[in-house]
């Protein structure tokens, strides 16, 4: 089944995590499929430009779809080098923790960035 993952190739740390995260899909023969959400149809996501960068987002083959620590999930369940992680952080005391930590400090920043840098080239 395949699963696409929605990221913003314009924020440099994000683009290099997927593209480890690409290399070891490659490695493995995994399902996956990488979209830039600045060459993406959004509308097709049900998503605005505001809320695609503010997490991951992943769809499945059904259309079924999840964001932010649950699309990280997702990835990692497929990779065979970090599966160990998707089991942990699936942990019910665990989870909640990452869970609080996408949510409140690392995807609101890196979405700062992500605006700070449109906001440099719209100059």
């Amino acid at each position: 089944m395949t699963k696409e993952f929605l990221y913003n190739g314009q924020c440099p740390i994000c683009s290099a995590e997927i593209e480890h995260y690409r290399a070891q899909a490659a490695a493995v023969g995994a399902d996956m499929r990488f979209t830039d959400l600045n060459a993406a149809d959004l509308a097709d996501w049900g998503l605005d430009a505001e809320s695609a960068a503010r997490k991951l987002h992943v769809r499945d083959s059904t259309g079924a779809q999840v964001a932010g620590v649950a699309a990280f999930v997702t990835l990692w369940q497929d990779l065979p080098r970090l599966r160990w992680l998707a089991r942990v952080v699936a942990w019910p005391g665990v989870c909640p923790v990452v869970q609080w930590g996408y949510d409140w400090v690392a995807a609101p920043m890196l979405f700062w960035m992500h605006k700070r840098r449109q906001a440099r080239r719209a100059r």
